[in-house]
């Protein structure tokens, strides 16, 4: 193995980007995923879905033709091909395909100083564009915090030189700070991810955020994180006057607001038809009070001009008197 002060930082990085796996996901990251050649972390307690969110950005790049390396601890390969399929991420045809390679290995089949080697070796022997380790806690049975650290760094600065995309898992202690791993490891990351437990209401859901992702804006938001076997979907982040809600209480509050807004549509519904029965009985009454003024105008003008017909027969009959008179006009 290499010491620690050999491994420098001379690495290159560039911007393209290669999808999470997930649409929702790809859309807290800026819409456009990881960065080729990063490393990422996802953490959380027992079933939160760590092991999904590796698997989906494994299918994902093997979709794109890439070539993905996974190191499994914990989980023979059957056994994750097996439980992917059940959230839909169907690993079995990359397999089939030499696309999808799954090193399967109990940490403790190996002193911690072998396992870098080891890694390395499958690394350089089938070329991947991706790596998914999971979960690097499982290190801490065969070695202490500082050793697993520095085999880490050794690991991950060894896949950054060669431009490999790096998706780690971790598991959180239960009870603990749920922002730390147990390798004490994320320094090193580029992308964190955080999945957790959100229990309310005597029910248990999942949420991720993004704690950080250098390079790139990102969501601060909790997301809620669903399994079901149509996939993994993230819906945005919902906030009530509780909090975040998730599961049946975000039903219930959605539930209640879609009534209270039917509610509203309801009364904005009558006052319109209200306004629009009073326009009517207004736009009537003008029709009649116009008709009314015809009337009386045209009965007005007609003695008007009775008046002014009376009025010349009158002036031409004194003119007619005055010239039988034979006297001036008057």
């Amino acid at each position: 193995m290499l010491p620690i002060t050999s491994v420098g930082l001379q690495h290159q990085v560039g911007t393209e980007r290669v999808s999470t796996g997930l649409p929702g996901l790809d859309a807290m990251l800026g819409g456009l995923g990881y960065f080729r050649g990063s490393s990422v972390l996802a953490a959380g307690t027992a079933g939160t879905g760590k092991t999904s969110l590796a698997a989906s950005f494994a299918a994902a790049a093997c979709s794109r033709g890439e070539r993905v390396l996974y190191f499994a601890f914990e989980e023979s390969p059957s056994q994750i091909v097996r439980n992917m399929r059940s959230i839909g991420v169907d690993l079995a045809p990359a397999i089939d395909q030499g696309l999808l390679k799954i090193h399967a290995a109990r940490p403790t089949l190996l002193g911690l100083e072998m396992h870098l080697p080891v890694m390395l070796k499958e690394v350089a022997s089938f070329d991947p564009q991706a790596v998914v380790v999971e979960p690097l806690s499982s290190f801490m049975k065969v070695g202490n915090e500082n050793e697993v650290q520095c085999m880490l760094l050794r690991l991950v600065d060894a896949l950054r030189l060669k431009g490999i995309t790096a998706f780690f898992t971790s598991l959180t202690p239960s009870g603990g700070a749920q922002a730390q791993t147990e390798a004490s490891i994320s320094s090193l990351i580029d992308t964190w991810l955080l999945v957790r437990d959100i229990e309310h209401g005597g029910e248990r859901n999942r949420g991720l955020n993004v704690l950080k992702s250098r390079g790139m804006v990102h969501s601060n938001q909790i997301r809620e994180f669903s399994l079901s076997a149509q996939g993994i979907e993230l819906r945005d982040a919902y906030v009530g006057p509780a909090g975040v809600l998730t599961g049946s209480a975000r039903l219930s509050q959605e539930a209640q607001e879609r009534s209270g807004q039917l509610r509203r549509d309801q009364e904005i519904m009558r006052k319109q038809t209200e306004l629009a029965s009073k326009r009517a009985a207004m736009e009537a009454q003008i029709v009649v009070i116009r008709a009314e003024f015809a009337a009386l105008e045209t009965a007005a003008l007609a003695v008007i001009d009775q008046a002014e017909i009376s009025e010349e027969r009158l002036s031409q009959d004194r003119d007619d008197m005055a010239d039988s008179r034979r006297a001036a006009p008057v």
